[in-house]
C-alpha cells in the first residue's frame, strides 16, 4: 500500500504560478512511476506529467510543456509540480498518483491516488 498526500493548490490569476507537492509513504519500493493527473468539471481525467522513478525520466503532456516542471526530492519521497503561466483552462483538481506497472500516460493503470488539490485560474 502507498499513501499519497498532495498540497499546494489554490486560486491564481491567469499568468500566475503555483507549486504542488505530493508526499509518498508506505510500500513505495515497487513504484515504477509517480505523476500528476488533472480533471476539470465535465472532462475526463488527463495526464499532466510523470517521473519514472528509477531513471528519472520525466514526461509531460503537450498542453503543459514549457510551462510546468516536475521535480523530486528522493530523501523526502516527494514530487513537485511547478506550474507557471497558468491559464483558465488549467483549472482542475490535480491528483498525484503512483503505479507499479510500466505505464506512464494512462490513469487507469495507476494503483494509488492522493485526495486531490484544487487549482483554479481566474481571468
Amino acid at each position: 500500500q502507498v499513501q499519497l498526500v498532495e498540497s499546494g493548490g489554490g486560486l491564481v490569476q491567469a499568468g500566475g504560478s503555483l507549486r504542488l507537492s505530493c508526499v509518498a509513504s508506505g510500500q513505495t519500493s515497487s513504484t515504477y512511476a509517480m505523476g500528476w493527473f488533472r480533471q476539470a468539471p465535465g472532462k475526463e481525467r488527463e495526464f499532466v506529467a510523470a517521473i519514472r522513478w528509477r531513471s528519472g525520466i520525466i514526461d509531460y503532456a503537450d498542453s503543459v510543456k514549457g510551462r510546468f516542471t516536475l521535480s523530486r526530492d528522493n530523501a523526502k519521497n516527494t514530487i513537485y509540480l511547478q506550474m507557471n503561466s497558468l491559464q483558465p483552462e488549467d483549472t482542475a483538481v490535480y491528483s498525484c498518483a503512483a503505479t507499479r506497472l510500466f505505464v506512464i500516460f494512462t490513469a487507469n493503470a495507476y494503483d494509488y491516488w492522493g485526495q486531490g488539490t484544487q487549482v483554479t485560474v481566474s481571468s
